[in-house]
């Protein structure tokens, strides 16, 4: 064989887009000092190598020949989990497992590693704690079945070679900045690291039909360190999200080719790991204050789950120039906007007050259906009158005022009586799509200024 030769490159951090020379503005991805160096040794053109577990014989097949056996997803034991999954895990998928430092990956993973050992054979490889370690941290979920093996390597050959000898159903590895290969002469975590190991991971799901899971580390800006292109190379990417120091934590699949990605799930970090919360609705409005203005109930829903949230506005005269504006869990432009249209449409004279709005419970919601909550609180606390506790609202409101109708209301409104809401403010136009409002007052609102009225 040849022998290799070396050559400097420059990579995208954002992209994986490669060049010569390093430039100021990525030409694939148009991000500005995203480009770093790193030297490659070139290896003389061999024969192709096939998949692992695959055949040396190139065939096509017919689109009409291939069987898809009906329920092969394997469930996780976390219905919050398969939930975001799309009804559980696909055999042979690549799934990347994103959150900050801290956040309960592994702890995560390992539970699903717990409940599917005792029906499957799985293999946890960690490039980052010793044997030791992990069991340590095993002691404190529980038991655990003699499938659950674990090997703890950062070669990709070696991790290549025990895979193919042990064929487990389930892979994990955390995590994939660890991992090297030695026919790249760059550092682990690097671009062409990280794209070269996720590669052959992803020849190895496909080709031996085994489901891997790895974990990624992301950065201060909250997306997974490496090359964009190892999102786009994996089948699932899934974010864990919440404040570390809370209880709370948000599972968000931001890309499934199998399932939905509006679907989130909610953890509840605890001693003994982390714990479903099957009622979110009703974890996040513990400790909604009585009698106190600024607060309203507003429904929004994430996939096809409704989830109740408080809404929180403090809205007081400023003693500056330029009133103070903030958002907590929401967008800031989108509330600014409706600060106008109050101002403009229902007379409140806004423009000299500062305005602090807060959702409660640490969650962030961006859909439309909470612009009536986000009104409602800020008239509250601007009159300072409070808000009847079993009152709940929802829907979108527009630059004229109007009051728009939001998609899936009768679920909305059930899951609002279910928590013993007694009144349901909502769009006027969504009134007719309703079929069951029995133990629940329905009123409707063509405009914001018939919202408050009724408040």
């Amino acid at each position: 064989m040849a022998k290799g030769k070396k050559v400097t490159v420059y990579f995208c951090q954002s992209c994986g887009y490669e060049s010569s020379k390093w430039m100021g503005q990525c030409p694939g991805c148009r991000e500005w000092n995203t480009f770093v160096e790193e030297a490659l040794e070139k290896k003389a053109a061999g024969k192709i190598k096939s998949a692992p577990g695959g055949k040396e014989e190139l065939k096509t097949a017919r689109i009409s020949e291939i069987d898809i056996q009906s329920g092969t997803r394997m469930q996780t034991g976390f219905g919050e989990l398969d939930r975001v999954l799309g009804g559980g895990i696909v055999p042979g998928s690549l799934v990347l497992v994103g959150g900050d430092p801290g956040i309960g990956k592994s702890t995560l993973l390992l539970q699903v590693c717990r409940n599917l050992a005792e029906t499957l054979e799985v293999l946890y490889i960690s490039g980052e704690e010793s044997l030791q370690q992990i069991k340590m941290r095993a002691q404190r979920i529980g038991q655990f079945s003699d499938n659950l093996q674990l090997f703890c390597e950062t070669g990709m050959e070696r991790i290549e070679q025990v895979v193919e000898r042990q064929k487990p159903q389930v892979v994990i590895i955390d995590s994939i900045q660890t991992i090297y290969s030695e026919e790249i002469s760059a550092a682990p975590g690097s671009v062409s690291q990280v794209r070269e190991t996720t590669g052959r991971l992803l020849q190895i799901a496909k080709g031996m039909e085994i489901t891997i899971f790895i974990v990624g580390h992301v950065t201060k800006e909250g997306v997974v360190a490496g090359p964009r292109v190892l999102e786009h190379m994996v089948d699932t990417v899934l974010y864990f999200e919440g404040d570390r120091h809370a209880s709370y934590r948000i599972l968000r699949g931001v890309k499934n080719r199998f399932g939905s990605t509006n679907e989130i799930g909610v953890f509840e970090m605890r001693e003994e790991g982390l714990a479903e919360v099957k009622n979110p609705s009703e974890f996040m409005l513990n400790g909604k204050p009585q009698g106190a203005s600024g607060s309203v109930v507003a429904c929004s829903m994430e996939g096809t789950r409704p989830i109740l949230v408080e809404i929180q506005a403090l809205v007081c005269h400023s003693n500056f120039g330029i009133p103070r504006r903030t958002a907590a869990g929401t967008d800031l432009n989108r509330v600014n906007l409706l600060m106008a249209v109050l101002e403009k449409r229902a007379g409140m004279s806004l423009s000299a007050c500062d305005a602090y709005v807060n959702i409660a419970g640490g969650i962030r919601m961006n859909e439309p259906a909470i612009d009536l909550g986000i009104v409602m609180a800020l008239a509250s606390s601007f009159r300072d009158k409070a808000i009847d506790e079993k009152i709940i609202c929802f829907g979108e409101v527009g630059l004229s005022g109007e009051v728009r109708a939001v998609q899936m209301a009768q679920q909305r409104v059930t899951e609002a009586r279910k928590l013993g809401f007694k009144t349901c403010i909502l769009p006027k136009v969504s009134i007719p799509g309703l079929t069951d409002t029995k133990g629940i007052k329905i009123i409707g609102a063509g405009t914001i200024g018939e919202a408050i009225r009724q408040m």
